[in-house]
């Protein structure tokens, strides 16, 4: 089964991505994790946007954390992507929606709500067909026009 006849077109460059089936439903690879998992809506964009910071943007591997755990209120969460410099200190998030996921203030929130424990100062909140990118600066979000490469930060 091919998963673009399944999921929708993002407003991403397309990705060649390694599948296989298991059961009733297909695993991707991830980038990241280096291991097989669930193609779900979200994972679409996840991977989507993994591939797009690595090939696109520079952003090595190993800088590349999919599913980066953090503590919010004493509660385990997961921020869907996050990215390190060379000496570990994060750089940059990536939130992301199903596309089906309309972007309002509640996604701005949980990625404003993760960065209090994280403290990143570049946030992008994504459902795969929109995209919007901050600056974390002085407490507050400001909108960027486009996403840094990785030799820019």
């Amino acid at each position: 089964m091919n998963p673009s006849s399944i999921f929708p077109q993002l407003a991403l460059p397309a990705v060649n991505f390694t599948l296989r089936a298991s059961g009733e439903h297909q695993e991707v690879q991830c980038l990241s994790r280096r291991k097989y998992v669930r193609l779900e809506p979200e994972e679409w964009v996840r991977q989507h946007w993994l591939h797009y910071l690595h090939e696109q943007l520079g952003y090595p591997l190993g800088a590349m954390v999919a599913e980066y755990p953090l503590q919010l209120n004493g509660m385990k969460r997961r921020a869907d992507i996050v990215c390190h410099s060379p000496n570990g200190e994060p750089l940059l998030m990536v939130e992301c929606k199903r596309p089906a996921i309309k972007l309002n203030q509640a996604a701005l929130d949980q990625v404003v709500r993760y960065n209090i424990a994280l403290q990143i100062p570049i946030l992008i909140v994504s459902n795969g067909l929109q995209h919007h990118a901050y600056n974390w600066k002085n407490g507050q979000p400001q909108s960027l026009d486009h996403i840094p490469p990785y030799s820019a930060l």
